[in-house]
């Protein structure tokens, strides 16, 4: 084998988002883009000749091609040995379980998450950094200069390596390993959990629950821990194979893209307990017989039960949510004693509070819920632990959380996405609102009154670090909020996210829909935002 060298010219669109780079599957296709991307990233880290790399990915369309290219330019670049997943396949939490595990020098994880897939659909690529979370800012940054100067890349020549036999190879004097992309996750929540308090749980016979893999990654791990370890029965996971378009559908697990789990949690023979996971792993959305979880109402519960988990039974130093997340985590927090952080969305912001020993649950209201175990959101965790708190106390999902908004009381929440909408017109709409904000302290609309709005910053509190202009926020007294922000996550056009929320304490009015409680709310954030105005829209792409 030798080692080529490419003469290449930049492309001008390769800044990495808070989740990576994200384009169509074609951009990522073209001669010379991933090739480019790759070499930006290798020649923007320090010290990497001899070091281990973490290279895995979703399995979406253009993983495999991609991942082979990038073990080449890593032995190109002298990288001492990569741990690849069996089949190029590895969640993206499993990722973080293999650079912490194995002390790697950072990894190379592909996906868009829980974007469409196929030829047609969207691709992904981030670094994460030792620790096993997203790459710091910083690094982001440098990637994105080195991209904008790159005048050629180096590639080693030669036959593709098997990724589908678990065993070492060598590409010039890098070491190639193939693992079981499963194994060493299953192993850390084996130690994190009561499986066998768990396997108590299905053995009665009356406890069924149904895990919808959406063909995305999840499908194996469930299969493995599910089905293998707790033997919840061969019949737990659907759509369990990891398919290249996820079997045509979008791979988003919520109430409209994970459909026929929710239609078969809210038929007459519903089992107990059903979850679902995204593209990559890292989301999750739990749902009981009839029953839906909100995202922020997981984490509020999970902190609230904690001690029931062998993992957490020493109870949790703090807390960490999003600033567009429900309030209801902060109740729990102030109950517990502990400190709850509110930070930009992103799960690198959740990084350095874990680092720092400051928190160890953390959750986006995006269905993203994790812990100090890895450095990225969880989503089987998640569900695991869901499972242990069932085993535990032994009560349908729906009377846990009915029985927390009893003593926490009830933060009614929403989110309404408004997705692929002109981007120009989105960013319109949100410079109106910041030109309000000076104005709408003191304003009542309707029974609210506008206590404060910001357009809100974050100061990192353990490196100082300032990040601005994350999301309008609009706090009505009472704790009623509507929180407005452009999603990053998309490639086409923008998304609006529209978040609202309101805080119910009386028990006998804790039992209406959220759409109705919130109806007000909503018309508010119609009339302030003007959003029929600036996206053409009547009504959301997707309300959870």
């Amino acid at each position: 084998m030798t080692v080529n060298t490419i003469t290449t010219t930049p492309f001008p669109d390769q800044k990495p988002g808070t989740s990576g780079l994200r384009k169509k599957t074609a951009v990522f296709a073209q001669p010379h883009y991933l090739e480019n991307f790759v070499q930006s990233l290798l020649d923007t880290l320090p010290d990497l000749a001899g070091k281990t790399l973490v290279v895995g990915g979703d399995g979406r369309y253009f993983n495999r091609p991609a991942i082979q290219t990038i073990l080449k330019m890593a032995a190109a670049a002298n990288v001492g040995r990569v741990l690849v997943g069996r089949g190029g396949l590895l969640s993206t939490p499993a990722a973080s379980v293999l650079i912490r595990k194995y002390q790697a020098y950072g990894g190379i994880v592909l996906s868009a998450s829980h974007n469409p897939g196929g030829a047609d659909g969207d691709f992904g690529i981030k670094y994460n950094g030792t620790n096993g979370g997203p790459a710091a800012e910083a690094i982001t940054n440098a990637i994105y200069a080195r991209s904008r100067a790159l005048q050629q890349y180096r590639v080693t020549t030669g036959p593709d390596i098997d990724l589908d036999t678990l065993g070492r190879c060598t590409i010039q004097t890098t070491i190639i390993e193939v693992l079981d992309p499963v194994a060493d996750y299953a192993d850390l929540m084996e130690r994190l959990f009561d499986f066998a308090g768990i396997r108590s749980l299905f053995a009665e016979g009356n406890f069924r629950m149904c895990f919808d893999g959406m063909h995305a990654i999840t499908g194996p791990y469930a299969h493995e821990i599910l089905v293998n370890r707790l033997k919840s029965g061969s019949d737990t996971v659907i759509r369990g194979v990891p398919l290249e378009d996820f079997g045509g559908g979008h791979p988003d697990p919520n109430l409209v893209y994970a459909h026929e789990l929710v239609e078969r949690m809210y038929s007459p023979q519903a089992p107990g307990f059903g979850a679902a996971s995204d593209g990559d792993g890292d989301r999750n959305m739990i749902l009981g017989r009839h029953f839906f979880v909100t995202p922020s109402y997981s984490l509020a519960i999970l902190a609230a039960n904690a001690r029931l988990v062998p993992g957490y039974k020493h109870g949790l130093r703090g807390i960490a949510r999003s600033m567009p997340t429900s309030c209801a985590p902060d109740r729990v927090a102030a109950v517990l004693g502990i400190d709850c952080y509110e930070t930009p969305t992103g799960w690198k912001y959740f990084g350095n509070l874990l680092d720092a020993g400051k928190v160890t649950l953390c959750g986006e209201e995006s269905f993203g819920t994790g812990s100090d175990h890895v450095r990225e959101k969880d989503g089987l965790w998640a569900v695991l632990f869901w499972l242990n708190i069932l085993a535990v106390r032994r009560q349908s999902v729906e009377s846990i959380v009915r029985e927390h908004w009893r003593t926490y009381g009830r933060n009614y929440y929403s989110r309404h996405d408004y997705e692929e909408v002109d981007a120009g017109a989105a960013e319109q709409l949100v410079q109106e609102l910041r030109n309000q904000l000076s104005v709408l302290p003191g304003k009542s609309f309707g029974r609210y009154r506008v206590n404060f709005a910001d357009d809100f910053s974050y100061t990192d509190p353990v490196d100082q670090s300032v990040t601005l202009q994350q999301g309008i926020r609009i706090v009505m007294d009472e704790g009623a909020r509507i929180v407005l922000r452009l999603s990053g996550t998309g490639t086409l056009g923008a998304t609006l996210r529209v978040y609202i929320e309101s805080f119910e304490p009386d028990v006998g009015r804790q039992d209406q829909d959220a759409q109705v409680a919130l109806a007000d709310l909503i018309r508010i954030a119609e009339q302030v935002a003007q959003i029929r105005k600036f996206t053409g829209r009547e009504r959301p792409t997707v309300i959870t």
